[in-house]
Formats: C-alpha cells, sequence, structure tokens
C-alpha cells in the first residue's frame, strides 16, 4: 500500500522483490593458493564491481487494462563502501476499463518514462546515501529526492536505519485527440513528505528481521481530472447495487428543463474530489531465514490513513537452490483493506434543482473495501562461467492476482496476471 520515498519503480530482475536471497557458494579459486603475487597487477586491480540488468514486465487483466514495462538498472559497488546505482523504466499503458466506458470515453494508449539516480558511501559501519527520482506523462510530472542514513552496531549484528524523502507532481489534463493543456493553464500540485525509520536485527546465525515505520504527509489536489463521479437522488440511490453495469447507471440520465424527476440519477457527474490532505502510516515486518538449501522471506505491512483506510499486505516466499545453477521459489500474497470514511456506492443529492454535491466523493475502486489474494513462482537460472555462474542470470517471474470489490459499480472483481522476463550481470 505505502510507497518509499522513491516511488514505486518497476522492480529490475536484480534488485526487485523477486530477486532470491541466495547463499553464497563456495566456488573453486581460479589460481592456485600457493602462485606469486605480481606487485604491479595487486596495485592496478580493479576494486570495483560493475552490475546491470533489463528486465521486460507485461500486465494484463479483465477489465482491459494493459501494461507493458521494460526497464533497465545500472549499479557500481567498489571495496571502499561507494556504491552508485541508476534505474530507467518506460511504462506503456492501454486501456478500456469499465470506469473508461461509463465515460464514453475511446479506448487510450499512454506512455510513462521514469528514471532515478542512488549514491552510498559506508566505508565501516555508517553510512549515507542520497538519491533523486523523475518520472513524467504527458500529462503528469513527478520529481522528488530523498537521503538515508545507517549506522551499524555489535560487529553489524544489528543496525538502525533513518531516512527522509521529498517530491513534488503535477497534474495536468489532456484531450482525446491527444492535445495537453499547459500546465501553466491548468494543472494541480501534490507536495509529499515522507519519513521512515527501522532497525536491521541478526536474530541468529541463519535468520534476519527488519522492522520499519513510514510516516508520509501529503498535501495538494490528488483528485483524477478525468474522474467523474454519478451522483443520484434518494429515490435512484435506493435502487443501486454492488456491480451495477455503466449502462444501466447511464439508463436514468433525465433531466427536463433543469429538474430532477424523483428516481431519477442526476444528470451532472461531477468530477472526483478528494481531500487536500493526507497523512498515511505503515509498518512493516520482514523476516529471513536460512533452512539448508532454501530460504524463507515473509513480510507483513500494517497501513492506516488519516482518510480512514486501513489495510493488511501478507508476502511469503520460499526460494530453493537446486545446485549452483538454479533457484526456484513459490510466492503467496494476501491484501485486505476497508473504505476511506467518504466512500459511498451511491453519492446522493437532494431531489431538488440545487445540485448540492457531497464535499468528498470519489470513484476510486482503490478507495474502497477489497481484498486480493495472488500467487505465483519465479524461477532464476545462473549462466556464468562454472567458476562463478552466479555471474550471470536469467530470471522469470509469474502472478496472478483476484481481487473482490466489495461495495463498487461497475466491478465487483478483476483477475490480472503479471510477468516479467530479465537478465543481470556483474563485470
Amino acid at each position: 500500500m505505502l510507497a518509499s520515498a522513491a516511488t514505486s519503480a518497476s522492480a529490475v530482475a536484480s534488485q526487485g522483490a523477486d530477486a532470491p536471497d541466495r547463499a553464497a557458494n563456495d566456488h573453486a579459486d581460479t589460481a592456485p593458493k600457493d602462485a606469486p603475487v605480481d606487485a604491479h597487477d595487486d596495485k592496478t586491480k580493479d576494486t570495483a564491481t560493475e552490475r546491470a540488468s533489463f528486465e521486460m514486465a507485461a500486465y494484463q487483466d479483465n477489465d482491459a487494462v494493459t501494461v507493458l514495462t521494460p526497464s533497465l538498472a545500472l549499479g557500481i559497488d567498489n571495496q571502499s563502501g561507494a556504491t552508485l546505482s541508476a534505474t530507467y523504466l518506460v511504462d506503456v499503458v492501454s486501456a478500456a476499463s469499465a470506469d473508461i466506458v461509463s465515460t464514453a470515453s475511446p479506448r487510450w494508449t499512454e506512455v510513462r518514462q521514469a528514471g532515478s539516480l542512488y549514491g552510498e558511501y559506508k566505508p565501516r559501519d555508517f553510512g549515507v546515501g542520497v538519491g533523486a527520482s523523475i518520472s513524467r506523462e504527458p500529462d503528469y510530472l513527478s520529481y522528488g529526492a530523498f537521503a538515508t542514513v545507517r549506522k551499524d552496531f555489535s560487529q553489524k549484528n544489528w543496525s538502525l536505519f533513518f531516512g527522509y524523502g521529498f517530491s513534488h507532481d503535477t497534474a495536468g489534463r489532456c484531450g482525446a485527440d491527444g492535445q495537453c493543456t499547459p500546465f501553466s493553464v491548468f494543472s494541480r500540485n501534490l507536495l509529499r513528505a515522507s519519513f521512515n525509520g527501522g532497525f536491521d536485527l541478526v536474530v541468529d546465525r541463519v535468520s534476519l528481521l527488519t522492522l520499519t515505520g513510514d510516516v508520509i504527509v501529503e498535501n495538494g489536489d490528488q483528485s483524477k481530472p478525468y474522474r467523474y463521479v454519478p451522483m443520484f437522488t434518494p429515490a435512484a440511490a435506493a435502487r443501486v447495487f454492488k456491480g451495477m453495469s455503466a449502462d444501466a447507471v447511464n439508463a436514468n440520465t433525465i433531466a427536463v428543463d433543469g429538474n430532477l424527476p424523483a428516481g431519477a440519477r442526476s444528470d451532472s457527474k461531477p468530477l472526483e474530489q478528494l481531500p487536500l490532505t493526507r497523512h498515511r502510516f505503515a509498518l512493516t515486518a520482514k523476516y529471513a531465514r536460512r533452512m539448508g538449501d532454501a530460504t524463507l522471506r515473509a513480510m507483513e505491512r500494517l497501513y492506516d490513513d488519516t482518510w480512514g483506510l486501513m489495510g493488511s499486505s501478507t508476502d511469503v516466499r520460499v526460494i530453493f537452490d537446486l545446485g549452483k545453477r538454479f533457484a526456484l521459489w513459490p510466492h503467496a500474497r494476501f491484501h485486505v483493506q476497508r473504505q476511506v470514511n467518504f466512500w459511498k456506492l451511491a453519492y446522493v443529492i437532494p431531489n431538488d434543482t440545487s445540485l448540492n454535491f457531497p464535499e468528498y466523493r470519489t470513484g476510486d475502486r482503490e478507495l474502497g473495501p477489497l481484498w486480493t489474494a495472488g500467487g505465483g513462482f519465479g524461477v532464476k537460472w545462473y549462466i556464468g562461467r562454472a567458476a562463478d555462474p552466479e555471474r550471470f542470470s536469467l530470471q522469470l517471474t509469474a502472478d496472478a492476482m483476484y481481487t473482490s470489490f466489495l461495495n463498487d459499480l461497475y466491478l465487483t472483481s478483476r483477475i490480472a496476471g503479471i510477468g516479467a522476463l530479465g537478465v543481470e550481470g556483474s563485470f
């Protein structure tokens, strides 16, 4: 639920949530242990490790939404404790969902580009990192920066970390013809400050526990400039039911000389309007344990905010090492949430000509009550040389998700699938 200071850019194969935690294997030395060392070679030895990965991800659901996401990640680590990494991705979204159909809009396609840069220096038991990110769509611009500090204690048996991030989002509007209104003419701004802190604890020689707390303060208008919310008279609202189709909702669009007949839906569909401030809170616990040739990874996140939305997310995977060349993991996830406090299946206006719309109104089903269950698998093939097979790898992941919308117009459920194929290497 809760995005961190660096927003949820699609996970790259080498760094994403699906990358397995695999203990280093003991590989044969390529040189005899008693081989003489060339002093000149030792002085000029490269102490840096360069990393590169590429991933192609795809998402599809039964609500006519398709997303293709190619992404690239580059990084370099130096033995001195310096790290530098960069990511770039492109989201190509094509949609003709129920929300779009309900506004009589055609299918649309949009492209988003996002990039990030992060650097860290941690020579011993204290480290500092800074980063920046930017995301651009035809009608949306987001940029931000963040910083982190980490301190190790007791020979790195436990660590404390803290972070702060800031971002600025600007939302605009484009027409069906692809022409966009300049931000100077129409725009909505959102300022976001994020704070997080926590600790890593080595429970024993095979177990690690991480506990993180997040607070995000948002100020600005998050309302979607394309989302229109149907209004109903009291009599019509009484007949509205969960999953009611767009045609059925629109069938009672009747107005005679500006008056609303009893039992008719208002012919006005005002734009969505959300509160201008939101404070988010999350507590996340992660646990990893090595069990022979397998690694258990479990995560639990509890979420709350000042809009009244509360949620819980549970994620579990077990990564099995199949020799030195393969890792395989099943994956399961469950999420449940309650609705925001201004959520309504049918928003009501008085049966008169005043059109007094509710102060807050939304058609975003992600703000309503729902639960999601999903699962899948991942496999990683280490294709490096025999002496170091993990230097290069291929990775495939596939997951399916079922979401039940408990009190929403248009849709009662959604089935979605997401898959990714990636390649990574270190040099």
